[in-house]
């Protein structure tokens, strides 16, 4: 229990000192949020977004799931990503995936994992299209590397496939959508695909706005 506890101890600590330092921080803090950034992340627990980046609470909107997947059957990411676009306004929206990520390995073994499998299947599907380039590559590091890097762009595409940001798109000049790498490696993140607000896509996925 010691680790539990210190979660609490820490909270404590911080809080006071945020005090401390700045009276009113809390109570501005509770008033309102005006995030300019939504995160779209990994779970995993060594990619925590304010901390990699160094941003402060109310600056970032955070969305993580197992290798930063955007699914159009994911009613909790839609959701999300409906009120960070639609009520918060947000300009930028980062997908952020991270070298040494247990869902990108997962996906490059035949290794069942249970309920697991049915996610992993996504990324699998981002090997399948991507094969002759993954494939092409001299090592299992580099291939795993690469995978991560093509399944951000991949999510990044899916986000841009949405009505949520279509529409977005045809009333105004936000959201720009990002493909982030982060590698836990040397703590560096790696800017990997962009996709300005109103950038075109495949004919197949455009859709027309209802009025």
């Amino acid at each position: 229990m010691d680790s539990y506890y210190k979660l609490l101890k820490n909270n404590a600590e911080w809080a006071s000192g945020k005090v401390a330092r700045d009276p009113e921080y809390f109570k501005r803090l509770s008033s309102h949020q005006h995030p300019e950034i939504m995160w779209i992340g990994c779970s995993d627990s060594r990619v925590p977004a304010d901390r990699i980046t160094g941003t402060e609470p109310g600056e970032i909107f955070v969305h993580r799931n197992i290798s930063n997947m955007v699914l159009s059957t994911d009613l909790n990411l839609l959701s999300v990503l409906q009120f960070a676009v639609e009520i918060l306004n947000v300009k930028h929206i980062i997908v952020c995936g991270h070298h040494n990520c247990g869902g990108i390995k997962a996906a490059m073994q035949d290794e069942s994992y249970g309920l697991m499998d049915q996610w992993i299947w996504n990324i699998k599907d981002v090997y399948r299209i991507h094969r002759a380039e993954i494939e092409a590559q001299e090592t299992e590091d580099g291939r795993r590397r690469l995978l991560t890097e093509l399944n951000v762009k991949e999510q990044v595409l899916n986000l841009a496939k949405t009505s949520i940001i279509q529409n977005a798109w045809s009333s105004g000049k936000y959201p720009h959508l990002h493909g982030w790498v982060y590698d836990v490696g040397d703590g560096v993140i790696h800017t990997v695909f962009e996709m300005p607000a109103g950038t075109e896509i495949d004919s197949i996925y455009k859709l027309n706005r209802k009025h």
